[in-house]
């Protein structure tokens, strides 16, 4: 297996494990605290972003793979036709051995890029289920009058998107609220520019108006 297989190999393990971990019976609090972590930490967010960035390249080798399946079964299904199956199997089945050991590694890799796609939307769509949930169940305990729902927890879970998203927000507000600081700071300057050409201006208007 050759080395960018291999990594796809171990996202496909690591995919299933983050998969079992969410589908794991755990107490609300844990689960809630889970999903918060999720959504609040940058590195997640980094993850997300470079996963966003892998699931393309699994997609073109998924693509690829596919294409030498076909290759290989119309090269079979070609030497059937023209009679060289037969003659291979005379000769000991070496070159039919040949062709179906690159027809089952075109069969494995496509096999193994598709299941690690499909892994991939399942997971988001278990993410996004389970967060409904947890919004549901938090929405049934405030209404209960549940001291404990509704809190700075609640609100951060009703506010979670996907994975980095709360600190994707946070990194935006704290680049608007620099900005803004230093829009305020040129308009000050400006004001202060302003009020000195203003003042240099006054004495110089009253001495025309003074020699009419």
């Amino acid at each position: 297996m050759t080395l960018y297989y291999t990594l796809v190999f171990f996202l496909l393990m690591a995919e299933m494990a983050v998969f079992l971990t969410l589908v794991l019976p755990m107490p609300f609090a844990v689960r809630r605290r889970l999903f918060v972590f999720l959504s609040e930490n940058p590195i997640i967010a980094k993850i997300q972003y470079g996963l966003k960035i892998t699931f393309i390249f699994i997609l073109i080798l998924f693509v690829d793979s596919v294409n030498r399946v076909y290759r290989v079964q119309l090269e079979v299904s070609n030497a059937n036709n023209d009679g060289r199956g037969s003659a291979a199997e005379t000769l000991g089945g070496g070159v039919r051995a040949e062709v179906q050991a690159r027809k089952f590694y075109a069969q494995r890799n496509m096999y193994l890029c598709g299941f690690t796609l499909f892994l991939s939307l399942i997971l988001n769509r278990t993410y996004v289920m389970i967060l409904d949930t947890l919004r549901l169940e938090e929405e049934v305990k405030r209404m209960k009058g549940d001291s404990a729902a509704g809190g700075k927890t609640g609100k951060q879970l009703a506010s979670a998107g996907e994975p980095g998203e709360i600190a994707r927000l946070k990194k935006e507000l704290q680049a608007a609220r620099s900005d803004l600081s230093s829009m305020k700071s040129q308009s000050e300057g400006l004001q202060r520019e302003y009020n000195r050409l203003g003042d240099e201006k006054s004495p110089v208007d009253g001495v025309v108006k003074k020699d009419r």
